[in-house]
């Protein structure tokens, strides 16, 4: 399996064109998207964990008591490196950090696809 073989592009949810499925189109059998997104509809209130990990780092507990406000934390990520995503304790995709007005926020930029057991 290559690097390339992880990456699906994703769709733009937020186009000004992307059109909206009504009663009608959701089961029409010439969409197959519309089918999937109509089979899924009884797990959308599903509630899940999702994490965006910035990066990690080992301390003894000794260290780890003597942290305090305005301490500087060093990670095992860089700069512009991209996240890790996860739902449910599960790595699903890689994003970076975007500032949306005043709030931080995570895009993702890859999913991360898994082999099922």
């Amino acid at each position: 399996m290559s690097d390339t073989d992880t990456n699906v592009p994703l769709p733009e949810l937020n186009a000004a064109d992307t059109p909206t499925i009504d009663d009608q189109t959701m089961y029409a059998d010439d969409d197959p998207g519309a089918r999937i997104a109509a089979d899924l509809e009884a797990v959308f209130d599903v509630p899940v964990q999702v994490s965006a990990v910035l990066g990690r780092s080992r301390m003894d507990v000794a260290e780890l008591l003597k942290l305090g406000p305005g301490t500087v934390l060093e990670l095992d990520r860089r700069v512009g490196e991209a996240i890790d995503i996860y739902v449910n304790n599960r790595l699903v995709a890689r994003g970076e950090v975007v500032l949306v007005e005043d709030k931080l926020g995570v895009t993702m930029t890859e999913i991360i696809k898994t082999e099922r057991a």
